[in-house]
């Protein structure tokens, strides 16, 4: 499915921070780029790295004797994933997310889904992207249809909202509507692992079927399953005001 695709170019002017730079190609972590920085492993130009350094696009970067580049076209796509992929780009894994695209530039997604359900998730091979979207204490909002496995009761859908005791907290308040007699919609503002399912478990219910439909601004719309789009510029500069 093709939109108007999301394109930001990066100027040849244009600075940024070492460790920024090598986030957004997806190299490492931030932490780890001034860890090696710190080990001189890091070359700009053919001299060694110093923390805090700003460099240019145009600058010949080297990570332990590697050339590094990033993409000038930052990509953001939605994606439609069926149940059974894995929202990992650990090749190794045979059901790997980045495998079943087969997207021809490097990407990664943008938090997770779990296995066992369907619906949008967000790629890009911007880092910066990956820790504004991902980040718990934005609140940003992620909604989704759920089915369980036997009537919803005014009590489930109360406490549900109220938040729920799991993994050693409890969840933050958040929205909850029945659609059906064993459907709901719930608007998250965390991702804690496996929340929904563990919430529902947590009140006697079990999840038969759970599908993202919302990341913030950006929905799933009539995405067929198995398929990506790209992020409109419209959606992208929504994003970036929340």
């Amino acid at each position: 499915m093709k939109e108007n695709k999301f394109k930001k170019q990066i100027e040849d002017h244009e600075e940024i921070r070492i460790n920024k730079y090598l986030s957004d190609a997806g190299v490492c972590s931030r932490r780890e780029a001034d860890r090696l920085v710190e080990q001189g492993k890091i070359l700009v130009n053919g001299a060694p790295a110093v923390m805090g350094q700003k460099i240019k696009i145009t600058d010949e970067i080297l990570v332990n004797g590697q050339r590094v580049s990033r993409e000038e076209e930052r990509i953001l796509i939605a994606f439609n994933k069926p149940v059974g992929i894995e929202c990992t780009s650990d090749l190794k894994n045979p059901d790997n997310i980045i495998r079943y695209i087969g997207y021809p530039k490097r990407i990664y997604p943008i938090g997770r889904l779990d296995k066992n359900s369907q619906g949008l998730i967000l790629l890009t091979n911007d880092g910066s992207l990956v820790n504004r979207i991902s980040k718990a204490a934005n609140y940003h909002e992620k909604e989704y249809v759920v089915t369980v496995d036997k009537p919803i009761t005014k009590d489930f859908l109360r406490e549900m909202s109220r938040g729920v005791y799991i993994l050693d907290q409890r969840t933050r308040p958040c929205q909850v509507e029945q659609i059906s007699r064993h459907t709901f919609k719930i608007i998250l503002t965390q991702g804690l692992n496996r929340q929904i399912r563990r919430m529902c478990e947590a009140l006697g219910y079990k999840v038969q079927k759970l599908k993202r439909i919302r990341i913030m601004n950006i929905e799933l719309g009539n995405l067929q399953k198995g398929t990506y789009r790209d992020v409109t510029d419209r959606e992208y500069e929504e994003l970036m005001k929340d």
